[in-house]
């Protein structure tokens, strides 16, 4: 059975971290571990979710939960309530449901304080690894046959009804995802019509009854070019001499969206390279399985900017295809000949070295999953035998997560963010005496994962900005900074400064918080948003040259209505408790951020949420940060009209639910039969009490949170509902704690915030 190990670094000598680990979570695979009776509850949790695998596309991540919750042995000690029709809620009610709230949800804390769980969803994040893992020879040491189970059994679960698969688990089918994990069943064993309910004949029609893999998008012709399945002749060009542009050019990689830059370093190696793994026999089987025409008779250039209409959401633009062709037929050419040759092998080099960079101060975590298969790679390609490509595998079990829909691979984690907003949930409860212990725990995981040091050496040469102070959005280890974990994480400890030390701990350090600060302040644009990596600053025509063609806004960093939020209510916190640091500073960052959330609000009062779905998402947060900056619903336009946003979405029901699509459509949507979804209920019902509503008409208040009590489960948890975390306007992403999270939130501000009788 499989059981997941917390703040564990193994035994591999080729590990190291910088906090011993805090915060780590990775699964394994003990035959002997577990009863018959749990045994059977996990076989039974994995066929449900395969039969109704359409109704509710996400986990409810109960894998780990049943571990958890058997191993404390935790019993729901208080009585579920219900409000009935007609009856008003009271304050007995709303608080029972709280406290039965908060007690299930303080018996998931991890034994180094964090809260684990599922951060996955799409559905290029696995096949990739398994890739890399076959080509280096590696997949059946690091993938044993209990994996190659697992991975299946997502694939079955995640396949469409019209045999695709989606970019993410409630995407419509595309051609990138249908022929990564048609490649990863074939792979991992199965057969040409084999899979649960014919999975991969299903697979292959869908991609042969849309013309084949020659319209993959970029990143999917990359991929299969390294494969062997494609031809890299039929990519457009990625040249390594880009890493040594100088800096004065507007397109320079200092200049990069981090991530952006992350995918198209490894990648610019491989193609430089023109690196072909192993042709085994199943390659050659696949070549016939994919293509309508022989693998040989393709003519590879005039398929080099064919995109499935499936998949283009970010049409390439004519001085971007206009580009790429110059490069294809004039530079190309030359930089791979003599003499010319010798400057593209400088440039491999000068790539390798901010891969190896990159790897060392991530601890060969790297920023995400897509790098990390392709810096485990390109490492593998220089040196098979070396210590780079060991100290890569030893890292690998940090992205796999298992749960009753099978083995996925989680974006990077989200231990830090996910344990700073339950902290704040557990906070705004008011239980101290009761769960002191729980936030205590925590309250030491926050300070333990605070970064530490900005990245080795000359950091500015290697593109990279200061860290030193930043909390990321996993653990320490990943090393990255990111501008709303640290403010979250900074009023996290902030509040948790403001109780008793003898409950919750001492408290950080003055140097550490003003660390926090100085990354917040380094992180505002001249617009007055915040960043959440880098600052921003490049010009936004350079986002015409987007590679992608199912992401937007991907090439340059940008600024976000979330983070400037989030910053805001962290300073303002800040300000009350350390009056005298950098106050002309932070006087003037709150009111530069004011303006920007105020100029970034749309006509109709929303806000657009880049990071969680959606305009229901954005709202929260700039209600919140409006309101923490003195705002109100009387002096301020910008809050009415949020709040005249949120009022008429209300559902019959007293929820709010808003479909996925609003994030790639840019346009508020509803759920299918106006649903109402219980995390965006409850950021909508916390937005308005922001705005002050409690004093205004509380009426839409109480609606909410009846919706809230009332959908409480028996054990004090909320149901899993649709996915409601998004990057990059087109691809969703699974935040399993929200459920638990949010609706617990929002009741404990509603009983602060609300008179009940």
């Amino acid at each position: 059975m499989w059981r997941l190990k917390i703040a564990d670094g193994g035994n591999d000598p080729y590990i190291f971290s910088t906090n011993n680990f805090v915060g780590r979570q990775i699964w394994e695979f003990d035959p002997d571990y577990g009863t018959p009776e749990e045994r059977a509850e996990v076989e039974a949790a994995r066929e449900n979710f395969l039969k109704n695998r359409y109704q509710v596309q996400a986990s409810s991540d109960l894998i780990w939960r049943m571990q958890f919750l058997r191993e404390k042995n935790f019993k729901q000690a208080i009585a579920q309530v219900k409000v009935e029709d007609g009856k008003e809620i009271t304050k007995e009610n709303a608080t029972t449901a709280m406290k039965r709230g908060a007690h299930f949800f303080s018996a998931l804390q991890a034994s180094d304080g964090h809260w684990p769980a599922e951060n996955a969803g799409p559905l290029f994040f696995l096949p990739p690894m398994v890739f890399c893992l076959y080509i280096t020879g590696h997949l059946d040491t690091v993938f044993p046959v209990e994996y190659h189970k697992e991975i299946l059994h997502y694939l079955y679960c995640h396949q469409n009804e019209d045999g695709g698969w989606g970019l993410h688990v409630e995407g419509h089918s595309t051609m990138f995802c249908t022929t990564f994990s048609y490649i990863c069943m074939r792979i991992l064993g199965e057969g040409l019509d084999g899979g649960r309910d014919n999975a991969c004949a299903r697979g292959r029609k869908w991609i042969h009854d849309r013309g084949g893999v020659t319209s993959i998008p970029s990143w999917g012709k990359t991929w299969l070019s390294i494969l062997g399945l494609f031809d890299w002749s039929g990519c457009n060009p990625m040249p390594p001499e880009f890493w040594f542009f100088p800096s004065f050019l507007p397109m320079h990689p200092g200049k990069m969206f981090c991530y952006c830059r992350m995918v198209y370093m490894p990648m610019s190696y491989l193609y430089g390279r023109r690196f072909v793994g192993p042709i085994t026999p199943l390659i050659l089987e696949l070549r016939q399985e994919l293509f309508l025409q022989p693998f040989n008779e393709i003519n590879w250039k005039k398929v080099r900017h064919l995109c499935a209409k499936e998949d283009l959401y970010y049409p390439h633009s004519l001085i971007q295809d206009l580009m790429w062709d110059g490069l294809y037929i004039c530079t190309e050419p030359l930089l791979t000949r003599w003499p010319f040759k010798k400057l593209r092998q400088k440039a491999l080099e000068v790539t390798m070295k901010h891969i190896h960079y990159e790897d060392e101060n991530s601890r060969y975590i790297t920023i995400g999953c897509i790098e990390k298969s392709l810096c485990m790679l390109a490492c593998w390609v220089e040196n098979p035998n070396g210590d780079y490509f060991k100290k890569h595998l030893a890292r690998t079990p940090d992205y796999t997560w298992i749960a009753e829909d099978g083995m996925k691979m989680q974006s990077f984690g989200s231990q830090a963010w996910d344990t700073i907003l339950a902290l704040q949930a557990l906070i705004a409860c008011n239980m101290t005496n009761e769960i002191g212990s729980t936030l205590k725990k925590g309250h030491e995981f926050i300070k333990e994962s605070q970064v530490k040091e900005n990245p080795s050496g000359d950091f500015k040469s290697m593109f990279r900005h200061i860290s030193k102070g930043s909390w990321t959005f996993s653990d320490q280890d990943h090393g990255w900074q990111i501008s709303d974990s640290t403010a979250e994480g900074l009023k996290c400890c902030l509040l948790l400064s403001t109780i008793p030390p003898e409950i919750v701990g001492v408290k950080m350090e003055p140097e550490q918080l003003f660390d926090a600060v100085n990354i917040l302040l380094s992180l505002q644009c001249k617009n007055g948003g915040l960043a959440v990596w880098e600052p921003a600053g490049a010009s936004k025509w350079l986002e015409l040259l987007n590679p992608t063609e199912f992401f937007a806004d991907v090439v340059l960093e940008h600024e976000y209505v979330e983070c400037t939020a989030s910053s805001i209510q962290a300073l303002v916190l800040f300000k009350k408790l350390y009056p005298g640091h950098r106050t002309n500073e932070i006087d003037n960052f709150i009111i530069n951020a004011v303006r920007f959330i105020e100029d970034v609000q749309i006509p109709d009062g929303s806000w657009y949420g880049n990071w969680g779905s959606c305009f229901t998402y954005g709202a929260w947060f700039s209600l919140g940060g409006l309101a923490s900056a003195g705002k109100t619903y009387n002096s301020c336009l910008a809050i009415r009209k949020g709040v005249e946003f949120l009022l008429k979405l209300q559902g019959d029901d007293g929820g709010w639910g808003e479909s996925w699509l609003s994030c790639p459509k840019e346009k508020y949507i509803p759920l299918e039969g106006n649903r109402s979804n219980l995390v965006q209920t409850a950021w909508a019902l916390m937005g308005l009490l922001h705005s002050g509503q409690a004093e205004r008409d509380p009426t839409p208040l109480h609606k909410a949170a009846k919706l809230l009590i009332n959908s409480q489960m028996e054990d004090g948890d909320f149901p899993q509902q649709e996915v409601t975390g998004v990057f990059k306007k087109n691809c969703m992403l699974h935040y399993a704690e929200y459920r638990s999270i949010f609706p617990l939130w929002a009741l404990a501000e509603y009983v602060r915030c609300v008179p009940l009788p």
